[in-house]
């Protein structure tokens, strides 16, 4: 099957609140409100498919396009931006909720500049690259196995010293964390551990400025219109930080919550799956077409979020994103037209299946997805592969 799904036996009503407020009302406005004076800012585009929603019986299909985030073609420069200023912040005892990025960058001009260090599969190392430049500092990237030359490219070009590792992204994490612990680096990975929590968390907050932006969007509507929330996770950083922004916004009643994830880096759903209630991990080469999403271990902050709060779990074949990067890229009537990369458009896809589906039909009705259903999706990042991109929308791939 291209799709296999597992719902959620460890939901629950009482949800542990100290990550949670995190990501409070308040925290979303003080988050943003820095973010929107971050040079080149600009609030990301809501579009409506509504004739797509009509096609597959729901009552709205929303999307959130993050393809257009500060030129980076991806959100992640919002967390790497938000955490690199937490960090600079802490370091000189100043209050990050009452200081604008002119101000922060008047304050560390004296100090002597920090190497960060990540790995990433392309969009994160490419947000902290960015995040890099813009605030003066050095930074050294890792891509693990695998990796496109375009993506190390495009990192490069934004003056980070960049190289594609032998190793795949779980073991290039536990070598670079190694390495920034013996050189003085400072690790800015997005996702965490025991013991490093301080920072993916930032970057978890960065990330939240998607929703504070679509709370304003949505104007009159409140956000708690929407009954399905379909997100992506390859650590479950992203998912968990919208999750959590959400439904502090909409408790006691939140939407239900889907998880989709490559099936050759589900750690999600394998630890969902799994009787145990702990992070599991998933081994091997983690080669997926999704590589944004290519990653073997959940976040220990991430899995705290989404343990209790998700309904589900879908672990996809890439074929699935294909088929949402297709119909982004040719939607009905006139339906926005949206550029969709490889784990952008994943969640359409899984959308799309389990609409049309008869094999996903248990699924459909566990979910409740009908004509009363209000769904939001985020496209995560454009066209970060070209030829993959090009490919796929030719019908070269799939």
């Amino acid at each position: 099957m291209n799709i296999v799904w597992q719902s959620n036996q460890f939901q629950s009503t009482s949800i542990p609140t100290t990550v949670f407020n995190s990501f409070k009302p308040s925290n979303l406005e003080q988050v943003l409100n820095f973010q929107s004076t971050l040079p080149n800012y600009s609030q990301t585009p809501l579009y409506h498919l509504d004739n797509l929603a009509k096609h597959l019986g729901v009552a709205s299909i929303d999307v959130k396009d993050e393809s257009k985030r500060f030129d980076l073609n991806a959100f992640k420069g919002l967390g790497g931006a938000y955490a690199m200023a937490s960090y600079f912040a802490q370091k000189l005892n100043l209050d990050l909720g009452n200081i604008t990025f002119n101000k922060l960058m008047e304050a560390i001009k004296d100090l002597e500049p920090v190497t960060f260090a990540t790995v990433t599969a392309g969009n994160h190392g490419k947000g902290v690259a960015w995040a890099a430049k813009t605030f003066g500092q050095k930074v050294k990237v890792v891509l693990p196995k695998g990796s496109s030359v375009e993506r190390l490219t495009a990192i490069q070009d934004l003056g980070a010293e960049a190289y594609i590792s032998d190793l795949n992204y779980d073991d290039a994490v536990v070598e670079i964390a190694k390495q920034s612990d013996e050189q003085g680096w400072i690790l800015l990975q997005d996702t965490a551990w025991v013991d490093y929590e301080t920072l993916p968390l930032a970057i978890m907050q960065g990330y939240s400025t998607i929703v504070a932006e679509l709370i304003k969007q949505l104007d009159r509507k409140h956000i708690s219109q929407y009954t399905h929330v379909i997100l992506q996770a390859g650590v479950g950083s992203f998912a968990a930080a919208v999750i959590a922004s959400i439904y502090n916004q909409t408790v006691p009643d939140p939407p239900k919550f889907i998880i989709v994830e490559p099936n050759k880096a589900d750690c999600i759903f394998t630890s969902i799956k799994s009787n145990e209630g702990i992070p599991k991990r998933v081994n091997g080469p983690l080669d997926s077409m999704m590589a944004g999403l290519a990653c073997g271990e959940p976040s220990t902050i991430a899995w705290e979020i989404l343990k209790p709060t998700i309904q589900a779990t879908f672990s996809c074949k890439d074929v699935i994103s294909s088929i949402g990067m297709k119909q982004y890229a040719n939607p009905l009537n006139n339906d926005r037209s949206i550029i969709s990369g490889e784990s952008g458009a994943l969640p359409l896809g899984v959308l799309i299946e389990i609409m049309t589906s008869k094999a996903l039909f248990n699924a459909k009705d566990s979910l409740k997805l009908d004509n009363s259903s209000n769904i939001l999706l985020i496209n995560t990042e454009g066209n970060t592969n070209p030829k993959n991109y090009d490919d796929i929308i030719h019908n070269k791939l799939f």
